[in-house]
Parts: structure tokens; sequence; C-alpha cells
């Protein structure tokens, strides 16, 4: 048997026969040892930051459960992974749960509605991650506390100017996490913000929503509206019984940012606290939004191409490229 080392000699001389040599394998031995294979994201480069800082991006989508706190907290970890100082704000007045997948429930000790009344400073309010120092988190309100009724937009534009002024610098990136609906809640989170992130999955309801809330940001003056389609089964889409990712940009007509595969670990990290994107492996909605969180720096998009056009062998990102 031609082992990987043989090669082949032919003569001048077709008469003659056409020798194989072949290099013999070493006494005793053993392959080497295949361990766990991890699969890491990396980049040649670092991104180059588009725009005027500080850049306010609303994460929104309209129906509730599609993923939004899920987006911004790992959205968020991921810029400042790469060098970017964020604060993340949890407009979810009502229902506060960004604290939750973060981490940092148990170290909110003042909330923006304290900073309205004059009982704390605004930095006395943001919670700084241990684990990464340039992400920062601010609360707008504690669980079962009621706000003052002239809280609205104009109090929200307030907090991102004193953001934007404050001693230590502006940050990069305020991201606004929008709560469901189209309430005046909706209306308040959108108000500071300039650009927009729109998370849906591929359900004829989250669409209907979605195009409405699209609607809505264009009125009120926000125009760069990217979207990112999480929890995509890619069995289903050949299966035809979900819609792919080319007929939901189709339908909303919007830029795409990113394509988060459905997960069984966003579960398990949600319940401990622990953004994906931390994971060490990453799986592969973590590098999902960590390809998201790059496009949103350089303000590019991706390009999604049908199912059907790849072999079913080949892995989740086989059907989108970017």
């Amino acid at each position: 048997m031609t082992s990987l080392f043989s090669s082949t000699f032919i003569p001048s001389n077709p008469l003659h026969k056409t020798l194989t040599l072949t290099k013999p394998p070493k006494p005793h031995q053993k392959p080497p040892p295949i361990g766990p294979i991890h699969s890491v994201l990396q980049y040649n480069r670092k991104p180059q930051l588009s725009g005027d800082t500080p850049r306010v991006v609303v994460i929104t989508s309209g129906k509730g459960g599609v993923g939004k706190t899920t987006t911004t907290a790992n959205v968020g970890l991921s810029l400042a992974r790469l060098g970017f100082s964020v604060v993340a704000i949890d407009a979810d007045v009502g229902l506060r749960n960004l604290d939750l997948l973060l981490g940092l429930e148990n170290r909110v000790n003042y909330t923006v509605v304290e900073v309205l009344n004059g009982d704390c400073r605004l930095d006395q309010a943001l919670v700084r991650d241990k684990r990464w120092s340039n992400f920062e988190l601010l609360c707008i309100s504690k669980p079962r506390s009621k706000l003052p009724l002239g809280f609205g937009g104009k109090a929200l534009v307030w907090l991102v100017d004193a953001l934007k002024d404050r001693p230590e610098g502006s940050p990069d990136f305020i991201l606004i996490d929008c709560p469901a609906g189209i309430d005046a809640g909706f209306i308040t989170a959108i108000t500071p913000a300039n650009e927009a992130v729109l998370v849906t999955t591929p359900d004829i309801t989250a669409l209907r929503d979605a195009d409405r809330v699209t609607g809505l940001l264009e009125c009120d003056g926000i125009r760069d509206i990217k979207m990112i389609v999480n929890r995509v089964r890619t069995d289903l889409i050949r299966g035809e019984d979900m819609m792919s990712v080319l007929d939901v940009q189709e339908m909303l007509g919007l830029a795409l940012l990113g394509v988060i595969p459905e997960d069984s670990e966003v579960i398990r990290s949600t319940n401990r606290g622990f953004p994906l994107v931390l994971n060490k492996p990453p799986t592969l909605a973590g590098l999902a939004f960590e390809q998201a969180a790059w496009r949103l720096v350089e303000q590019d998009s991706m390009k999604a191409v049908m199912v059907e056009e790849e072999p079913k062998k080949k892995g989740f990102f086989s059907f989108f490229g970017g």
C-alpha cells in the first residue's frame, strides 16, 4: 500500500516497468493525539470605528421575546472586547432584565431615578463590569419602583448628553435596550438614538411587528437601520417550515447585520449571567454575535443567500456570506 510519502518514477523507455519508491514508516511511531477542536474567531486587524462618536444605537424589535436584551448584552461585551468603551442603558423601565443577563443584578445600587432626583451622581449609577472595565451598565429604574411622571424622551436625551460630557470622556457606543411594544416606552428609548438595530425572528408575527417598527423609526428620523435575524434553524428552512434569511431581508428591505442560529446555550448563559461571547470555546451563536458587533463598528452589512444553493453537509455559516 502506498503511503503519503510515495512518489512515482517513469523511465523514458516504455518497456521498462514503473518503479514506485516508498518511504518506510518509522518504527513504533504513533499518530499525534487528537484533542478537542476549538473554534476561535480571529481577525488580522482591529475594526475601524466609523461615524461620529459616541454612536447612540437603539436595539429594538416591536415584538417581545425575540432576543433584544440578549443581543444588547452580547453585542455590547463584544464591542468592549474589541477595545471600545460601551455604556448599555436598560430602557425597559417596567421589566428590567439586562442586569440579569450580564450577572450584575447585585451591584445595581442606584438608577437614573436617583440621579434625576439628586440622590446620587451619574458615575455612582454606572455599574462597571469586572470582566471588561470599558463596559458599563446603567439602569433607569429598580423593580417595583414608580417612575416620575416627567420621565420621557427629553430625560433620556439629557442622560445621553450627560454621558457625552462626563469628565472621564464620552463612550464610543451607547446601546439602548428598548422595551417591547410601540407605546411610550418605545418612543422614549428611540428619542436620543441616531441609528437602530432591529432584532427579529423568521416568523410572521415578529416580521409584522418589525415592519411596523421600521416605519416608526424612519418617521422619527432614524435612517441607519440594520437587522439581526435571531433563532434561525437551517433544518427547518430546508424543509420549508421556516422562512429563510433571504426571504426576511426581502420582506423588510433592511441591511443585514447578523444571523444568529438557534442555540441551547443561550438559556444556560442567561441563567448564569454569563453572555455567550465569553464562552470558551465559543458557540456558533457567540461567534455570530461577535461578527455582528464587528460589522456594527464599521457600519458594514452582510449578504444572505438561499440555503438550497449550498450542500447540506456544510455548516451553518455556509448559507450566508460576508
